[in-house]
């Protein structure tokens, strides 16, 4: 998972990487939840543009950083999120409280 983080807009950048499964998804979660106590962000958006599989470990990894950011005042958001990713956030009812956002961060972006 890579890590982004935009001071003047207090943007909280997470591109995933890897396979959301529970294989990886406590490393990610012990790594997201160590930059959002450091940042304290006031918007975190996880990008899937490379995540190419997710099981439910991946939506509770999702879940679990919707409840810290949301406790702390922020919201979280989905990008890049495939069809087949999307499906499974229906599914799981995740887009009726975590918005899928579908805008370039690059005009956004000011490291």
């Amino acid at each position: 998972m890579n890590v982004k983080h935009f001071i003047e807009d207090k943007i909280l950048l997470f591109e995933m990487t890897e396979e959301l499964d529970h294989h990886n998804t406590e490393k990610i979660r012990d790594r997201a939840d160590y930059e959002i106590q450091r940042f304290m962000p006031k918007r975190v958006i996880m990008d899937f543009f490379r995540v190419k599989f997710m099981d439910s470990a991946g939506i509770g990894l999702v879940i679990g950083r919707y409840k810290q950011v949301s406790a702390m005042g922020g919201r979280l958001e989905l990008l890049n999120v495939s069809d087949k990713i999307k499906k499974i956030f229906e599914m799981a009812g995740i887009l009726k409280i975590i918005p899928i956002i579908d805008v370039s961060l690059e005009s956004q972006r000011k490291e």
